[in-house]
């Protein structure tokens, strides 16, 4: 240990590229022995994940049943979204009104782990990152959705020089016929190109089963589903209910004050208040001279709902709703037994307290 705590000024100078999110701070004269750091406030991220269905109406609809025997068709375009999750993971941030100095004396060889935004993770100990906040997640468009076009790729000169939505229909219905009478003549072995092994076959199978699928789809029309989450930030400060945003089932995400949508609601209830330690009397204790300063935290019950259905429910621990309290300094500057202190760096609570034997 005494090894460690030689080297320790070292690492803080040149911080590794894999520990970026976190530094280490020595007392050295620069900084007049004195080293700062801040306390959590406990925030919530909140992603939200839905699936999207889309629906394309062929422009050929109205011919479907006459030329292929089908009135199962998407008449009008749209979108159709559903709720399928809400995940909610609570992470630290820095409370900008929470700005504390350890003062040491020259010869220290005390030290805290702090993140990059100075918010205290450990004291003689070497910090872990802490997990941060993630930035909110716009939808992505994807790769290779449909555009209820692709038929257009199949069709001649005579089809694109046609004026008459009628005619054109007619070609492409007689198309698809030319397409299924190949798909059988190579199935049944009667084609008059014959491919010459089982791969070749494969290919010119699937080719024709996606030109019949791509023009056929300008009848009927076509569907495809994706995946979207958004991710929202929330940062609890009292009891009450807030709508966090609305959900449309025609369009989706939208803002708190879009009316388009139905109201995500999340509900705050604080059960429990962070409360100072007391003594063998039942009298809370005093703040020591010079105090470390650590939060003990309070909980509150987290509910997010949408239309009648509880989408989640569970009891977090929060920083703003306990109380600021502190361990004697002198714990951590005993030079032959000297304590070392990890904390929660979602609630500032102390997560694990020991001695270090020398």
């Amino acid at each position: 240990m005494k090894a460690l705590f030689f080297i320790l000024p070292l690492l803080a100078m040149a911080a590794p590229a894999g520990a970026q999110q976190t530094k280490v701070l020595t007392a050295e004269k620069h900084n007049e022995y004195g080293l700062v750091y801040s306390l959590p406030i406990t925030a919530l991220q909140v992603t939200v994940t839905a699936e999207k269905e889309t629906r394309i109406a062929g422009p050929y609809a109205k011919y479907a049943k006459k030329y292929l025997a089908n009135d199962r068709i998407i008449a009008e375009s749209g979108e159709e979204w559903t709720l399928l999750s809400v995940d909610v993971k609570p992470y630290g941030a820095v409370d900008p009104d929470s700005r504390y100095l350890m003062q040491l004396k020259a010869g220290a060889t005390t030290f805290i782990g702090v993140a990059q935004d100075g918010m205290l993770l450990s004291i003689n100990c070497e910090p872990e990152a802490p997990a941060t906040d993630k930035t909110r997640e716009l939808p992505q468009p994807s790769q290779g959705r449909p555009t209820g076009k692709e038929y257009l790729k199949y069709v001649d000169e005579d089809f694109i020089a046609s004026q008459s939505t009628a005619k054109q229909a007619q070609m492409l219905a007689e198309n698809i016929m030319e397409v299924r009478d190949a798909h059988i003549s190579l199935t049944r072995g009667t084609a008059d190109n014959m491919p010459t092994d089982g791969r070749q076959l494969e290919l010119m199978l699937n080719s024709l089963r996606d030109q019949e699928e791509a023009m056929t789809a300008a009848f009927t029309g076509s569907t495809y589903t994706e995946t979207i989450s958004h991710t929202y930030t929330y940062v609890p400060e009292e009891d009450g209910t807030e709508i966090l945003f609305r959900f449309s089932d025609f369009k989706g995400f939208c803002a708190p004050n879009d009316y388009a949508g139905a109201p995500v609601q999340i509900r705050v209830n604080i059960t429990a208040e962070g409360a100072l330690p007391v003594d063998e009397k039942g009298v809370e204790k005093q703040l020591p001279k010079d105090a470390v300063r650590y939060c003990i935290p309070g909980d509150a019950q987290i509910t997010i709902a949408y239309d009648g259905e509880t989408l989640y429910n569970r009891e977090l621990e929060f920083s703003q709703f306990g109380v600021v309290f502190g361990l004697a300094p002198t714990l951590f500057t005993d030079r032959k037994a000297p304590t070392y202190a990890i904390f929660n760096p979602i609630t500032g609570g102390i997560k694990e307290i020991g001695t270090i034997q020398q």
